[in-house]
């Protein structure tokens, strides 16, 4: 599992949105970036600048994978027939931990990480502690019993800002069901994504 270098909201800071959709975003109350010179004027951005930009968000938002990880998603999204980007998002939400942050078993992507890695979640009925492994259509992702106790837990399946997608069913409060790959439409993002520009960074 990789782990977080940095502050979570360090990324809002840098891209001036909340790109979580949390209350406590430090964005909401300062729009401009971090540091003795954030509220400068920004200069142009060139056109690496705008597709390293796009890369960075969306790598952020699921939980700052690791380099590696991000770039075999694309490498692997890049093989597959249709759009690029929208297998791209594809790939990243069928990442275990993205599913489980998805199904509001974690607050948090990296609560609903520290969960796969502690051995929380069963996958078909199978303890499994990879978090990057990508669940197939069908298979059913359950909380371990020990997990349903946890405040953690049971403050994800209160909150109102985020709902759980159309594409992860819930069966109940401790179980859901992976029903298919979503398309960028779908994928209920706080902020705009632009995988498109992600494909153009990486296809330079």
């Amino acid at each position: 599992m990789s782990k977080r270098s940095s502050a979570k909201y360090k990324l809002d800071r840098r891209m001036g949105e909340n790109v979580f959709g949390r209350p406590k975003s430090p964005v909401n109350k300062r729009e401009y970036g971090p540091g003795q010179h954030g509220q400068r004027r920004k200069g142009k951005m060139s056109d690496f600048g705008i597709q390293l930009r796009a890369k960075q968000k969306l790598k952020g938002y699921y939980g700052d994978v690791t380099e590696k990880q991000f770039k075999r998603a694309y490498t692997d999204a890049a093989k597959m027939k249709g759009d690029t980007g929208q297998n791209l998002i594809g790939l990243l939400e069928r990442r275990l931990d993205m599913v489980v942050y998805r199904a509001k078993f974690a607050p948090t992507i990296w609560a609903a990480r520290q969960l796969v890695s502690h051995g929380h979640i069963r996958v078909n009925g199978v303890k499994c502690n990879i978090a990057s492994r990508r669940v197939d259509v069908g298979d059913e992702i359950t909380l371990g019993s020990k997990a349903q106790e946890m405040a953690l837990v049971m403050e994800a399946q209160s909150l109102a800002e985020r709902d759980i997608p159309e594409y992860v069913a819930p069966d109940g409060a401790a179980k859901v069901t992976y029903t298919r790959v979503p398309t960028l439409d779908e994928v209920p993002y706080p902020v705009r994504m632009e995988p498109n520009l992600v494909v153009e960074f990486y296809s330079r």
